[in-house]
């Protein structure tokens, strides 16, 4: 039975902790939709023939199909439909930046004075419903015979070794880290991402019969060789992110209170040193600034709010129209009180006669010509250098590959960039049986793109090892 069509313009707006409560706690910013908001924001759906939301998704969702379902409530309907083409749904629910892929392409967000679909919003709660609804176990999947090792635990490795498993291979996952889940729970901060539905989210998967070794640092324990030659693995997924981080190679930059962004936040989520009585360091700041403009600084910069520092800064060297990160994160920043210095590059970090940081001298910027990303070039304006008084740096300018697995692969080809590369978008690398997708391919991405590239890779192996033994 049809439901009844809801032809509001404006999606229902997400509840969410007030800023200035939440910007002194760790806990989730928005709240979730309630069921009747849920069913009500399902039917805004037009269910258009082409069906454009569908295509801009990476891992090809049927979105108008559970968002019917939902209509209809008929919420386990929705999410089966959900989980047989997501393996994080209640991740992507709340991490995708659903306004450039699936919700860019909404008709009703094209109509004058209305607004997309809010078709995230949706999927988190339908994934959040199953979650606190539905106990049925997983039914592991007859075995192939056949063995798949995946490197990285993250959100490509995790996707592709769900899928591989579905198909009835032996998956084991190797993880550099203590703790499963990638830059899902090294990177996201708990109040976006609570680290218990990735743990929900990494139980179903060993239910499924997906083995995840932490502590193994391939190149370093084992390497790919031996896990082919030794181990009897048919095809390697190498899924390993770009946890290196970049500095901009200013003076200033070995002063203690400077931070990579990457370590900053895994202090913070990983080992928990924002919990009272955690024994992890980390600097309780005064004033911060966070250098970058992506969903990384956003994180590092609201992360550091929490921490109890008094003002933190965004120092961008472009304008807000050229910022990478999500409208959602830069809106909560600002609601929170992060102070945003645009069209500002910083020059040198200062420090006393401690060692410590205890300034950032700065340019401003205005912008020129358009550079090969098609985003105006950055010129420095003379005459224009100030000093910002701060006592902690937090770069989050971007990240690239661990060299590791490269520099112990022999005839794994990589670009200058460290990035492995593949042929083709199925992940297929220089040498047979080995495939790449996500961060280690693309360098630092998002999380449905690195998702999209295990889904790929894993139908890739899946027909490599059929043929291989047709």
């Amino acid at each position: 039975m049809a439901a009844t069509r809801n032809m509001d313009p404006k999606k229902c707006p997400m509840p969410s902790q007030d800023p200035m409560v939440r910007n002194h706690n760790f806990e989730e910013v928005a709240l979730g939709y309630t069921y009747e908001m849920a069913v009500n924001e399902a039917r805004r759906c037009l269910h258009c023939p082409t069906k454009p939301c569908v295509s801009a998704c990476p891992v090809m969702i049927h979105i108008p199909d559970f968002i019917e379902k939902v209509a209809n409530e008929d919420m386990e309907g929705a999410y089966q439909i959900l989980a047989a083409s997501s393996a994080l749904p209640a991740v992507c629910g709340r991490v995708c930046p659903q306004e450039s892929q699936c919700e860019g392409q909404c008709v009703r967000g094209r109509m004058k004075d209305g607004e997309p679909v809010g078709i995230g919003r949706l999927e988190r709660f339908v994934a959040d419903w199953h979650r606190q609804n539905v106990s049925v176990e997983p039914v592991k999947p007859e075995p192939n015979g056949h063995k798949v090792a995946v490197i990285g635990s993250g959100p490509s490795g995790l996707t592709a070794a769900g899928d591989l498993a579905r198909l009835g291979y032996a998956v084991t996952v190797f993880e550099a880290l203590h703790v499963a889940g990638g830059v899902l729970v090294y990177g996201i901060p708990e109040f976006r991402l609570p680290k218990a539905i990735v743990q929900q989210e990494i139980d179903g998967l060993r239910k499924l019969g997906v083995e995840i070794e932490t502590n193994m640092v391939i190149g370093k324990v084992l390497t790919i060789d031996e896990l082919l030659n030794e181990f009897g693995y048919e095809a390697v997924y190498i899924a390993s992110g770009a946890g290196l981080p970049r500095f901009m190679g200013i003076p200033g930059e070995s002063l203690n209170g400077v931070y990579s962004a990457n370590e900053y936040l895994t202090r913070i989520n990983l080992m928990k040193a924002f919990k009272k009585g955690s024994k992890t360091p980390i600097k309780k700041s005064a004033k911060v600034a966070v250098v970058g403009g992506g969903n990384v600084a956003m994180d590092a910069a609201r992360s550091a709010l929490r921490l109890g520092a008094s003002q933190v800064y965004i120092v961008y060297r472009r304008s807000l129209q050229e910022l990478p990160a999500r409208a959602e994160e830069v809106e909560h920043a600002k609601e929170e009180g992060i102070i945003f210095r645009l069209l500002t590059n910083p020059t040198e970090i200062l420090g006393n006669d401690k060692g410590e940081v205890c300034g950032m001298r700065c340019v401003e910027m205005e912008l020129g010509e358009p550079d090969a990303s098609g985003r105006r070039r950055p010129v420095v304006r003379e005459g224009s250098d100030f000093e910002l008084e701060v006592d902690t740096v937090i770069m989050a300018i971007g990240t690239s590959p661990n060299p590791l697995i490269r520099s112990t692969t022999p005839g794994l080809e990589s670009n200058r960039h460290g990035c492995i590369v593949t042929n083709g978008e199925e992940g297929l690398t220089s040498r047979e049986g080995i495939y790449a997708g996500g961060d280690a391919v693309t360098g630092a991405a998002t999380v449905i793109l690195a998702m999209g590239a295990g889904k790929k890779a894993a139908a890739a192996i899946d027909q490599y090892i059929r043929s291989k033994n047709s």
